[in-house]
């Protein structure tokens, strides 16, 4: 191990303590409502914007609402009013659909725009048109999705998906795809006065898709535990306050652009990184037997599949190795990895059992697997 990662991971490990010092009540996180985010770039800011943000309810949104509180900024959001609703009573909440029902924006003024809910493309063309005149900045939450994954490595100029179905406005089915129109009915709109955001994996209390948030809980339920691969493939995510906040920063430095929102490393991460930070924020008994691809592959014909591993070899190898060179160059700050960790697994605790007992585990496939590797000779 190089002297670099040897000092990435002590700095997470030292992270780890003084997270401990501070005590289960003081980590931020998300329950009932969304605690303040760390101090990031753009946090001392003393312009106070007005801030419009479509969405505000569900993973992201909350992030980015508290983040824009904690800087100081008006806040108004617009989503449908059926998730969440209890959270921030405090902001201004506008009450309509993406899908033809804008009335609620009609005739008001911002001097950002945050839109986190476009997936679909005429969605984005109409809430663009609609607000042209009245932000400042249109800044769009995209997506990593939007790349071509057989790609060795992958920049925000890399080549995107071809789009095979202009006209489909089908998410489940061709969502990267999608997001690329989404990227340009923003662009060619507002030109510099736009800027793009293109998260990968998003982690971090609140996450509802488990993802990452797999990997802590796994770890924390004890036992052997498979880790698929080497130990040195690559691994990439982004924490969800890392995220709201390079998105506020960019914002206040009123940049335009398009930016990959990955991490959580300034270099590439490995999938034992990855899985020793979290082994360090949990007192399980555990053990990691590392497996192999090739033999992950070969099981009755279909590839067991492990969240956040994609095998370095397979055709969507790429997906590992997003550059964020140009957003670190413009303010994006990444927490250490025993932080994230942490503060998942103890959101993570605090939901409700129906909640908890909803993340895939798979301790009896995982069983079988490893009797089979054990067995092999």
């Amino acid at each position: 191990m190089s002297t670099t990662r040897r000092k990435f991971i002590q700095n997470s490990a030292g992270a780890m303590g003084a997270i401990g010092a501070m005590g289960l009540g003081s980590a931020a996180t998300l329950s009932a409502a969304v605690g303040s985010s760390a101090v990031g770039p753009g946090s001392a800011s003393s312009t106070s914007k007005k801030l419009l943000i479509l969405g505000g309810t569900g993973f992201i949104g909350p992030h980015m609402v508290q983040t824009s509180l904690d800087r100081g900024h008006e806040v108004t959001i617009f989503n449908r009013g059926k998730t969440n609703t209890h959270l921030f009573p405090q902001v201004e909440k506008l009450v309509g659909d993406r899908d033809g029902q804008l009335d609620a924006l009609k005739g008001r003024d911002w001097d950002a725009v945050i839109d986190n809910t476009g997936y679909v493309p005429r969605h984005v063309r109409d809430s663009a048109d609609l607000l042209k005149g009245h932000v400042g900045r249109y800044l769009f939450t995209s997506t990593g999705s939007v790349y071509g994954f057989s790609q060795d490595a992958i920049d925000e100029d890399s080549p995107l998906q071809e789009i095979t179905h202009p006209d489909s406005e089908d998410v489940g089915q061709h969502y990267g795809q999608l997001k690329v129109l989404c990227e340009q009915a923003v662009m060619v709109r507002y030109g510099s006065a736009g800027t793009i955001v293109r998260p990968h994996i998003v982690a971090g209390p609140g996450d509802t898709t488990d993802r990452y948030t797999y990997w802590p809980a796994r770890i924390d339920q004890g036992g052997e535990v498979i880790v698929p691969g080497g130990t040195a493939d690559p691994v990439q995510y982004i924490d969800v306050r890392d995220l709201s906040e390079f998105c506020l920063h960019l914002l206040a430095q009123d940049t335009t652009g398009i930016f990959n929102g990955a991490g959580p490393a300034y270099s590439q991460l490995s999938m034992q990184e990855l899985i020793y930070a979290i082994r360090g924020v949990t007192s399980a008994d555990v053990k990691f037997t590392w497996i192999d691809g090739e033999f992950l592959k070969g099981l009755d014909g279909d590839p067991v599949r492990f969240p956040m591993w994609i095998p370095p070899d397979s055709e969507m190898g790429g997906w590992a190795k997003i550059s964020i060179a140009r957003s670190v160059a413009n303010g994006l700050t990444m927490r250490p990895l025993a932080r994230t960790a942490y503060e998942t697994l103890k959101w993570f605790k605090e939901q409700p059992q129906e909640r908890r007992e909803n993340i895939e585990l798979n301790l009896e496939r995982d069983a079988g697997i490893l009797e089979k590797w054990h067995s092999k000779g």
